[in-house]
């Protein structure tokens, strides 16, 4: 069991794109379970490898939160095909966004495809909870956080509050 260190904002490397798995291998099946240990330990629903300082497209999730069971699931390469109608996600938060939430226009419903974690093809048909954890996800494997989904004002505001704990925790 390994948790691993999470990048939070404003580190540079959330807003790197991930680059596509080519070969599932025992390195990452690790990859997998420690990624896993990270989001229940934080805790959360959903981690994204960027999120942990790697560059491959590769999330984890699990709307449950159950940390008993880890019913969580892999998707490798996640590519959102389809999404509609409109929902807002009150409260949103993130792991790499500490301490900050906010309401986020989001696609109600979404068809997800990618691969899990034995490599197989994988499709899923989210709603509610799901979509919105699966579309906060691959936004980070693109190296969007959800403060871009913000009003300009909104980021600001939460950009000067960072900024000026840096500089006082400096």
């Amino acid at each position: 069991m390994a948790i691993l260190e999470i990048l939070t904002y404003p580190d540079g490397f959330l807003k790197k794109k991930a680059t596509p798995v080519m070969d599932i291998d025992e390195g990452l099946r690790r990859l997998f379970e420690d990624m896993a240990d990270t989001m229940y330990a934080a805790p959360g629903v959903g981690l994204a490898a960027t999120q942990i300082g790697c560059d491959k497209s590769i999330i984890v999730f699990d709307p449950t939160a159950d940390k008993e069971n880890r019913p969580y699931q892999v998707l490798v390469n996640p590519t959102i095909i389809a999404a509609e109608g409109q929902v807002l996600s009150e409260n949103e938060g993130c792991l790499s966004v500490p301490e900050y939430r906010a309401d986020v226009k989001r696609a109600e419903s979404a068809i997800v495809e990618g691969l899990d974690r034995e490599g197989k093809p994988v499709r899923i048909e989210a709603e509610g909870l799901l979509a919105i954890i699966l579309q906060h996800e691959i936004d980070h494997l693109n190296g969007v956080l959800f403060i871009d989904r913000i009003s300009a004002l909104k980021r600001e505001i939460y950009k000067r509050k960072v900024k000026k704990q840096l500089k006082n925790s400096a």
